[in-house]
């Protein structure tokens, strides 16, 4: 299939190929295969769930004061509660267009962040890097490690929220391919 320009694809050659999948006997759901340059894409239908947020990924981070931590959340990150789970047991928040993050209390095997020992982080891709540590800085978050523009193209810092939770917050400020610092491509995203 030929490019137009260099960010545009034809479309001439674009395939779809529609299948069922079985998803354990709750109904049929289709699976679309798109063929672009002969790599594979697949994209899967999934059942919608009010209850549930609509991402493929949802990171649980567990707070000692689920309200607490969603309050700074919204006001440090901008993030956005979707879903409240009684007063103090969970809550879904969504973060930007695509993402989602799940506010859990301490309990059973679940535990806080303690002593200073890092358990994740949770990588943020925000537009503006610069005015959304700056807001988070404003509102309490402990600057771990400041922003740095690096040779891979993205500039970055990583925070630290009033949990013990970090999160990196990143900017794409240029396209650079892995090989150009010494990563390697493995598969196209």
């Amino acid at each position: 299939m030929g490019r137009a320009a260099d960010s545009t694809l034809s479309l001439a050659n674009l395939e779809m190929r529609v299948r069922p999948v079985s998803p354990g006997g709750s109904g049929e759901l289709r699976a679309a295969f798109y063929i672009i340059r002969e790599l594979p894409i697949t994209v899967f239908a999934m059942l919608a769930n009010r209850s549930a947020p609509p991402v493929t990924v949802t990171p649980v981070l567990v707070y000692a004061d689920v309200r607490a931590a969603v309050a700074w959340l919204e006001a440090a990150f901008g993030f956005e509660e979707r879903v409240r789970i009684g007063d103090t047991h969970r809550s879904q928040l969504r973060v930007g267009l695509d993402g989602a993050v799940v506010v859990a209390d301490v309990g059973a095997d679940r535990v806080a962040p303690s002593d200073g020992g890092v358990t994740h982080l949770v990588k943020v891709r925000v537009p503006d890097v610069d005015a959304a540590f700056a807001r988070a800085r404003e509102r309490g978050a402990r600057v771990v490690e400041e922003l740095t523009t690096f040779e891979y193209g993205e500039r970055s810092g990583v925070l630290e929220d009033p949990g013990g939770h970090r999160r990196e917050l990143t900017q794409t400020v240029r396209d650079v391919a892995p090989e150009e610092w010494g990563g390697k491509t493995v598969a196209r995203w």
